[in-house]
């Protein structure tokens, strides 16, 4: 049963990897096309990036509590509630787009954290006022993400991604430097790309969601279900600690860069290279966790204690042994991938320091994420999210601050870096043991059944 749950881990998994290493894509073409037309801009993407991505993961969080409760009621062969559940996260998507688009267009709170300096201010506040314009589109496009997760269908993610990043991949390069026959746009062409790209996501999942007749069974569209009062409340029950999680662990490294822009530009532009780089690694474990918390859910729907299990620990394997192999790659070619990105060497000095610590933490991110989306599969989300607020806000970012200007020997950026690592290791230990307890919970229920 181990096997057969790799193999079907893999096979969801693969798919949702080329899908996240797509949206990366954009990430990295901004940050290499930034990075040789100008530090302020590089830094601007990195301060005001950070911003939005803690925004939106805070609120597709949220939104994509769909996912275990779509993957119980496929599991429970439930197939009449399958409908009703992805229209209540629509609904619950719109509700969420005013607070979104106000934070982007008011960000004064997140950047008086921190003295910015003033010409890299204004690039950040013209970017997310481009970013606030996709945000609809954004949202709603991750209840259908985590829909189709959770019925164990990636692929239309995947196609969709890849045709989301060749656009704004095209956009970007015809923005940016100004290949577009106007004036270059810098930073404000990397939103502008970002945002077409959002829309673009949305139209094609809605289009999958009409046509699919892999979909035709669940009559998503025969009728049109209004929110409805419990249905919101179970939502936000599950969610809300979802996207609050998201929001820790996103911005963590989101006040990162805000602290460590009073370094200058060169320290924020090194850490957002590096930042990139752990970005890309987390895809992995990211994936198999995604696969994990499908399959756990859907046994857990079907009662199947002993198929939760084993996808648990199918999970964990797989993950720890590939994110293990990729932090000694990441060791490896360090230079190479860091020159890429700039041609700044006070930026590469900064990026090639730091990029020792995200190597070593990754088996432990692989570890802490199975076990979150492992544990939502079981519908426990208050518990973790305690334990990222701890970790990440705790640890990660208050012990960084101490050891990068506080300390008897202040490290700076690398203070954070260091931080980081520690609250891994934490958050891995902590969240291994609390889905220890779950698994031992579900198996006693069951064998009592």
């Amino acid at each position: 049963m181990l096997l057969h749950q790799i193999r079907l881990l893999v096979a969801h998994a693969v798919p949702m990897l080329i899908a996240q290493l797509a949206g990366m894509t954009m990430m990295i073409i901004d940050t290499v096309l930034l990075g040789h037309y100008g530090t302020e801009d590089l830094a601007a993407v990195a301060v005001g990036g950070g911003i939005y991505i803690a925004i939106i993961f805070a609120l597709a969080g949220v939104v994509q509590a769909v996912g275990p409760v779509v993957a119980q009621h496929f599991g429970a062969r439930r197939l009449s509630e399958i409908a009703p559940a992805l229209h209540q996260a629509f609904w619950l998507s719109l509700s969420l787009m005013l607070p979104g688009i106000l934070l982007l267009l008011h960000p004064d709170a997140l950047l008086s954290l921190s003295p910015i300096e003033p010409a890299v201010e204004a690039k950040v506040r013209a970017y997310l006022l481009i970013l606030a314009c996709g945000l609809p589109a954004v949202l709603l496009h991750r209840c259908f993400y985590a829909f189709c997760n959770a019925l164990g269908q990636p692929r239309p993610l995947m196609l969709i991604s890849l045709g989301a990043a060749g656009l704004h991949c095209l956009l970007a390069w015809l923005l940016v430097s100004g290949r577009w026959g106007g004036e270059p746009l810098g930073v404000l062409g990397c939103g502008i790309a970002n945002a077409c790209a959002g829309w673009f996501t949305l139209l094609c999942g809605l289009a999958y969601l009409r046509l699919a007749p892999a979909l035709a069974v669940y009559r998503l569209f025969a009728h049109l279900h209004m929110p409805k009062l419990s249905a919101q409340r179970e939502l936000l029950r599950l969610g809300l600690p979802m996207g609050f999680s998201s929001f820790v662990e996103i911005s963590a490294f989101t006040f990162i860069a805000l602290f460590v822009a009073q370094l200058g530009a060169a320290a924020v532009a090194g850490h957002r290279i590096v930042a990139n780089l752990a970005a890309i690694a987390y895809m992995l474990p990211l994936a198999l966790a995604i696969a994990t918390l499908a399959q756990v859910g859907q046994a857990v729907g079907a009662r199947d204690a002993r198929r939760a299990r084993v996808s648990i620990a199918a999970g964990l394997l797989l993950a720890g042994v590939l994110s293990t192999l990729l932090g000694l790659a990441l060791w490896l070619l360090a230079e190479p991938l860091v020159f890429a990105y700039s041609s700044d060497v006070r930026v590469q000095a900064t990026a090639l320091g730091l990029v020792g610590w995200m190597a070593l933490y990754q088996v432990f991110d692989a570890v802490q994420t199975i076990a979150a989306f492992a544990l939502r599969g079981y519908k426990i989300t208050f518990a973790p999210m305690l334990v990222h607020v701890v970790s990440f806000w705790g640890v990660g970012l208050a012990g960084g601050w101490w050891l990068a200007f506080r300390a008897e020997d202040p490290l700076g950026v690398a203070g954070f870096w260091i931080a980081s690592l520690a609250s891994l290791v934490l958050a891995a230990l902590l969240l291994g043991s609390m889905l220890w307890r779950a698994v031992r919970l579900a198996r006693a229920e069951a064998a009592a059944a």
